[in-house]
């Protein structure tokens, strides 16, 4: 009996799965379309080109492992408030390891780094007890002026170190081209660009997708491939392993897990070990790919914007993956064609109009409202504004997750106990 339940839940489990993998093709196909007819409307090529797109990727990629950390933290039940600070140790541990050793070890040294940050997180809040929020907020602290002083023991008198700045490192991690999706060579012989050539056409959603996937495919970094695999290795982990449901039944209703003969303490232990590793994979990505040193403020805030990214995703792998592209996106966009953020207007307005025919199938008058007032605007934007302010241009990922929390927050569930501390032995 019990092992045909557990085959029944696994299951229902894997409908689910394969609905909810439908639901997010669906999604991504319309906001493709979406997309294809804003360029061909208001003009803006450069909206879904190849160089956009490979930005994006560039800067979604630390958002994405600042966030993932975030979600390996929440799901044990334990806030990581103290991510910018993992990320920090990440970028100077990243670095000092590209430097003395190359950028592989680096990025090794950096995971160490975050880890480290992760350790003294988890016995400052699950030994001690010591409150979450201000237990992250010192870590946030204590990396920035711990890896200040490292800088002026081990970088200051060496050639273009400082006690803000480390030496650069002498190699960097190979990026590549796909052979024959991008151009990529296979020996001395060039491979043909069959991407680069469909987006050169810029034929209507066949020259967009071939402009997303040339992004996605040409002068790719293997660090940025590994940090994207890391996303479905964490929903795999977290919803197909017995660790997983370990992992997750702590932060959900650990006294139940106890019962059950689950070591919360340590599950919660090795819960913010990982956290601690995305994050300073993350400060790792920054200063070994992304740059080529570590540079004090370098995270500027990214463990943040992780943070809001595992909101934007309902703490989902996913979701989060979604929510760091929003912001790579806005950001790789303003850096290649700045001047196209006005025809994301028109995107906007023709998403809210969509979200507005959807809705009255099944009205919610909230909703409508609110979703019939940021169409309205953003339509009013795009024909009346024509150079975007770059005061606004930075918070627009900030004011599109709030306008997401906003709409879904019914939807929205974090784990249960999170942020509650939690001793041994308590009420069952």
């Amino acid at each position: 009996m019990s092992t045909t339940t557990a085959e029944a839940t696994n299951t229902s489990s894997s409908k689910q799965t394969m609905g909810r993998g439908r639901r997010v093709a669906l999604i991504g196909i319309t906001m493709l379309v979406l997309m294809s007819v804003t360029r061909v409307w208001s003009g803006y090529d450069d909206l879904t080109s190849s160089g956009t797109v490979g930005a994006a990727l560039r800067l979604t990629v630390p958002i994405l492992l600042a966030g993932l950390a975030g979600l390996w933290a929440e799901r044990v039940g334990i806030l990581n408030i103290g991510i910018e600070g993992m990320m920090i140790l990440g970028t100077w541990f990243g670095a000092f390891g590209a430097w003395k050793w190359g950028p592989w070890v680096g990025l090794v040294l950096a995971v160490i780094g975050g880890m480290l940050g992760g350790l003294i997180h988890a016995v400052a809040t699950i030994r001690f007890n010591i409150d979450q929020v201000i237990s992250g907020v010192v870590m946030n602290l204590f990396a920035f002026f711990g890896v200040r002083y490292l800088s002026e023991l081990l970088f200051v008198g060496q050639p273009q170190g400082g006690i803000s700045q480390s030496p650069p490192q002498s190699s960097a991690i190979p990026r590549i081209d796909v052979p024959f999706l991008s151009g990529g060579p296979i020996g001395s012989w060039t491979t043909p660009d069959i991407f680069g050539w469909f987006e050169e056409r810029h034929w209507f959603l066949l020259g967009d997708l071939a402009g997303v996937l040339k992004g996605l495919t040409s002068n790719l970094s293997l660090a940025s491939l590994i940090a994207v695999l890391l996303v479905p290795i964490s929903a795999w982990v977290l919803w197909r392993t017995a660790f997983g449901l370990r992992l997750r039944s702590s932060g959900e209703a650990p006294e139940a897990a106890e019962s059950l003969g689950v070591n919360v303490i340590k599950v919660r232990y090795i819960g913010l070990l990982i956290s601690g590793g995305f994050a300073g994979l993350g400060g790792g990505f920054l200063s070994i790919v992304s740059s080529s040193y570590y540079r004090q403020g370098q995270t500027a805030g990214r463990g943040f914007i992780g943070l809001a990214t595992m909101i934007f995703g309902n703490w989902r792998p996913s979701g989060v993956l979604g929510g760091a592209a929003v912001f790579g996106y806005s950001e790789g966009l303003k850096l290649v064609a700045g001047g196209s953020i006005t025809g994301l207007f028109l995107f906007i307005a023709l998403v809210s109009a969509l979200v507005l025919i959807i809705t009255l199938s099944a009205p919610v008058m909230r909703r409508l409202v609110t979703t019939a007032v940021i169409g309205v605007l953003a339509f009013l934007a795009y024909l009346t504004v024509d150079e975007v302010p770059e005061s606004l241009t930075q918070s627009l990922p900030y004011v599109v997750t709030l306008v997401v929390l906003a709409t879904a927050s019914q939807r929205l569930r974090p784990p249960a106990r999170a942020g509650v501390p939690y001793r041994p032995g308590g009420a069952h």
